[in-house]
């Protein structure tokens, strides 16, 4: 069961507060990560190919590419399935897709960048 992120964060601040009264410890879970923001000038030229290849409509380098993305580490904000999209950025010296994506939603300009394989994410700032 998936809870708003105001709960989530009620929940978390629940078990910190019974930890600090009973002298327990606290650990961060994957799923408490924030997403964070880049600018699209920040990214590597290898992510803009990405992105022109996206609003081209491909062709893609792998045939997972434009598949949906599942949030399963559910770090991007909670939508039906099918409402993102994955697609590689490819990482030069690499053999494999590597772990450079970015994710789209279905919002114009919904676009998320990880370099590190679905750990964390950064939504593209297009305004700078």
């Amino acid at each position: 069961m998936r809870f708003p992120p105001h709960l989530t964060r009620i929940g978390s601040a629940a078990a910190l507060l019974s930890a600090l009264l009973v002298g327990g410890t606290v650990s961060a879970t994957p799923a408490a990560a924030a997403v964070g923001s880049i600018c699209q000038s920040a990214l590597p030229s290898q992510a803009h190919d990405t992105l022109d290849l996206i609003e081209q409509g491909g062709p893609f380098p792998f045939e997972q590419d434009g598949t949906v993305f599942q949030n399963r580490e559910a770090i991007l904000p909670s939508q039906s399935t099918g409402y993102y999209h994955e697609y590689t950025v490819i990482t030069p010296g690499s053999d494999t897709r590597g772990a450079r994506r970015i994710v789209t939603g279905e919002e114009p300009q919904e676009d998320y960048y990880t370099a590190d394989h679905y750990a964390s994410f950064d939504l593209i700032d297009y305004g700078c």
